[in-house]
């Protein structure tokens, strides 16, 4: 499969995981009052099993492997980094409102997490 392909699908599936995240960081932000960076962490954490599922089998058609889904959290790595930094900046710094920073902090981690994930579950096959 070519790469475009390939990141059009992670772009679906993405799309499709940020609404589900979305939907816990809705629910512990504003249900649970937690506060805004760790009900974001949590989201992050919930969401992330969904996503190696979606990855693995629509984005990259591979099978699920052990391997791969216990190297899939170092995809997320980069992603957390930069989403996390990016909610502190965009809340903290630029006053935008909590809702409305995560939507805009997962456009800049797009293409990076993209290379990344590509990597770990085309590896974790090989070995």
């Amino acid at each position: 499969m070519n790469t475009r392909k390939e990141y059009i699908k992670f772009i679906i599936v993405g799309v499709l995981n940020t609404g589900h995240y979305y939907l816990w960081y809705l629910l512990l932000y504003t249900v649970c009052e937690w506060p805004y960076l760790l009900s974001h962490i949590v989201a992050t954490f919930n969401s992330m099993i969904g996503s190696y599922f979606m990855n693995v089998y629509f984005t990259y058609e591979e099978k699920p492997s052990w391997k791969s889904f216990l190297l899939f959290p170092l995809t997320q790595v980069t992603n957390i980094v930069i989403q996390t930094i990016g909610m502190f900046v965009f809340v903290e710094w630029l006053f935008v409102s909590p809702y409305f920073a995560p939507i805009a902090t997962v456009l800049i981690s797009i293409p990076i997490t993209f290379v990344v994930t590509r990597r770990i579950i085309r590896v974790s096959k090989e070995a």
